[in-house]
């Protein structure tokens, strides 16, 4: 690999406004073959997990499947209320985007109104026209200011949410690219070369956005795939060129700057771009075992992670040594009467890893007792879809949506029993569903009228339960479990040669937890082993291996921990400004696992190859130890640094899920960094001394293993 990656290293070199335009032609062509071929969002089917996504399916082929409705809410008193709402009903009846039009509604109490606008077309496409029916509600309020009328429901939410992530993905971009670039300013002491790695990791960016749109064919995009492209993109991207650029700027200074631009780059190439390209390979097989979490949530981010993370990579072999061939010796010119700064750890780093090598005992005891006790609250981790409830109330739509469920409870939430059988037993069914639905009157949590619904060629009945509580609600999930092992079996489940599930949202807030829950075992399993194999097959060592898989289940363990300790209690929600759900979301952990141990293997492998690199040049050990991590030291923390601002950007955000993984995130690198690669990681590799590169001997694999 050391051979291919040089030539191609020296090509560029050889001729680097070529490989310049030639990348930046690609990204250009990407984009094209974006634009040309087009994306395909993920569609309702796609969703579909667990007993709830079988009800739905059921439903769905009778054409009893859940429509897009809004909601609009009149509250006041007078005769102007039932003008409103007649005036109301006739406009959003002229609207295209409407299929119907139901019949006003009082409260129990008298004190509201509501009418139930069911819109045309697919539920996931109706955010993207409720602006029509929005328009018309702001009009009739503005006809009749002394009522309040608003609009509210699943699209006018969607859209809510959705303008609300792009204003605060927008806010993390003012804070994240300025401290990132001030960061590489302090490193590189030259705005040209900091530069470099924001140019290269924009425009990997730009070219995986562009090749996401074809690949979402294969794996349909739910949405949130440009995020992590833009969350991943920066991370890697500005990392795998600070690595790069770091290390050719130290070979140039220990060279006393004698080095010609193409023995610099091979040194760069041979040494730090191995790593990076075994670093990156990292990163995307870590995070393909998404896929195995069968969610088109997880597949959408691990296309977006895989294509930004392997096109950072591409830069880094191409582009960057053509520009680190035009910058550097001009920078180095500039620089030329100053003495050159050799690499070495900053005061802090410094400090930690003397102490560190004079007491790795208390350092490695105290260093993993910490990491322990901030796992601790990871035992009591509460795992809860974080679905509309979960929504901040900054979206105006949400506070309509808290109005209405106060005026009309049983509108909070819903069980959906489907059953699809031959026609001919439409009358059994119907039956059965009927003797169901007696059961659940005596069932206080579930009251309401029940709904019956058959399909128009009786093959397919669908009965819809009120339920008055909110989906997190206990009382809505105990009534979810008699319903499912209670009430069916007794009616329903008693027919045979029929096909049920109950669905609706109660169904769906439960099932998508337990369905995270199942696959992390098997994710996490995979990605120790991917771990364990990568660590083995670079630095052939067996025992480096286990380390590393210990390592990063201990930085990933306590993330998770600290993150449990502060979202599912309330006391850091001033401090964070968010209001606690009392649960962690369940796509968090799975995510935080999979990013984190792809990353964690950009320290490992950079560390770990330069203390290889020496060990195998002749080094004692423990000399190679200290050594190692003292000329790595900078280049992991500037490394670190830029990470954590780039996920800390995500905290001030207001959808909870992204405010939670940019937390643990963040906190994951900041313990990754600091506490694992400065102190605990060279505490065990200095107790272990020679017996770290078993079962090979230093020796024999010094051809092997010299990547940093």
């Amino acid at each position: 690999m050391r051979n291919g990656l040089v030539s191609i290293a020296v090509a560029s070199a050889r001729h680097p406004w070529r490989a310049i335009v030639g990348w930046f032609v690609f990204v250009a062509l990407c984009v094209g073959i974006g634009a040309g071929i087009g994306g395909k969002p993920a569609a309702t089917e796609d969703f579909w997990i667990g007993e709830a996504g079988r009800g739905e399916a059921i439903a769905t082929s009778g054409g009893l499947q859940q429509r897009p409705v809004e909601r609009v809410l009149i509250t006041g008193s007078g005769a102007t209320v039932d003008r409103a709402a007649q005036e109301i009903s006739d406009r959003m009846l002229n609207l295209a985007e409407v299929d119907s039009v139901g019949a006003p509604i009082f409260s129990a109490d008298k004190s509201a109104l509501r009418i139930d606008v069911t819109m045309a077309g697919a539920e996931l496409d109706a955010k993207q026209h409720v602006a029509p029916l929005r328009e018309q509600t702001d009009q009739v309020q503005h006809a009749y200011p002394e009522l309040r009328i608003e609009q509210t429901g699943g699209p006018s939410i969607s859209s809510g949410v959705e303008a609300l992530r792009g204003r605060d993905l927008a806010k993390t971009e003012l804070i994240a690219l300025p401290i990132t670039l001030l960061t590489l300013l302090i490193v590189f002491r030259s705005a040209a070369l900091a530069l470099v790695p924001l140019l290269l990791a924009i425009s990997s960016i730009v070219a995986a956005i562009g090749l996401s749109l074809p690949a979402s064919h294969l794996f349909p995009d739910n949405g949130v795939g440009t995020n992590i492209i833009l969350l991943i993109g920066m991370a890697v991207g500005v990392d795998y060129t600070l690595f790069y650029l770091k290390r050719a700027r130290e070979e140039r200074a220990r060279g006393g700057r004698t080095l010609s631009s193409r023995a610099l780059v091979e040194l760069a190439a041979a040494t730090s771009g191995r790593a990076v390209v075994v670093s990156g390979l990292a990163v995307a097989v870590s995070t393909a075992t998404m896929y195995l979490a069968d969610d088109v949530v997880f597949s959408s981010i691990a296309t977006g992670a895989i294509l930004v993370t392997l096109l950072a990579v591409a830069s880094s072999l191409t582009a960057l040594p053509a520009l680190l061939t035009v910058l550097t010796e001009r920078a180095d010119r500039r620089a030329a009467s100053k003495p050159a700064r050799q690499s070495g750890p900053g005061r802090l780093t410094g400090a930690l890893l003397r102490l560190t090598a004079a007491r790795p005992v208390a350092a490695l005891t105290i260093s993993v007792g910490a990491m322990l006790a901030l796992t601790a609250p990871l035992l009591t981790i509460d795992l809860t879809d974080m679905g509309r409830n979960s929504h901040p109330r900054a979206i105006p739509a949400m506070q309509t949506f808290d109005r209405l469920n106060a005026a009309f409870p049983e509108l909070k939430s819903m069980h959906q029993v489907a059953v699809a059988a031959e026609p001919a037993r439409a009358a059994e069914v119907r039956a059965a569903l009927h003797a169901l639905a007696t059961r659940a009157e005596s069932d206080p949590a579930l009251t309401g009228t029940a709904e019956l619904r058959t399909s128009p060629d009786d093959r397919v009945s669908l009965l819809e339960l009120p339920v008055p509580h909110h989906v997190s609600d206990d009382a809505a999930q105990e009534s979810l479990e008699r319903v499912r092992t209670e009430y069916l079996p007794a009616t329903i489940g008693a027919l045979t040669g029929v096909d049920y599930a109950v669905t609706g949202d109660v169904a769906r807030y439960a099932d998508y937890p337990r369905h995270q829950e199942q696959k992390l075992p098997l994710i996490i399993a995979t990605l120790l082993l991917v771990t364990f194999v990568l660590t083995v097959v670079t630095f052939r060592s067996v025992v480096l291996g286990l380390i590393g898989v210990v390592l990063n289940l201990l930085s990933a363990g306590a993330a998770l921990g600290l993150l449990t300790a502060v979202f599912q209690h309330t006391w850091a929600e001033n401090l964070l400004d968010f209001q606690s759900t009392g649960s962690i979301g369940s796509r968090v952990p799975l995510l935080l696992f999979v990013i984190l141990f792809g990353l964690s293997m950009d320290y490992q492998i950079f560390v770990l190859s330069r203390i290889s690199e020496l060990a195998h040049g002749g080094m004692p050990t423990r000399q190679a130890v200290i050594s190692g991590l003292g000329g790595s030291a900078s280049a992991v923390t500037s490394a670190a640094f830029v990470m954590v601002t780039i996920f800390a950007s995500f905290v001030p955000l207001h959808i909870m899920e992204m405010k939670q993984m940019g937390f643990a995130l963040a906190v994951a690198v900041l313990l990754d960094a600091f506490v694992i690669r400065i102190v605990i990681l060279p505490a065990v590799l200095l107790l272990l001394g020679d017996r770290t590169w078993w079962p090979a001997r230093p020796a024999v694999t010094a051809d092997l293993v010299k990547v940093g």
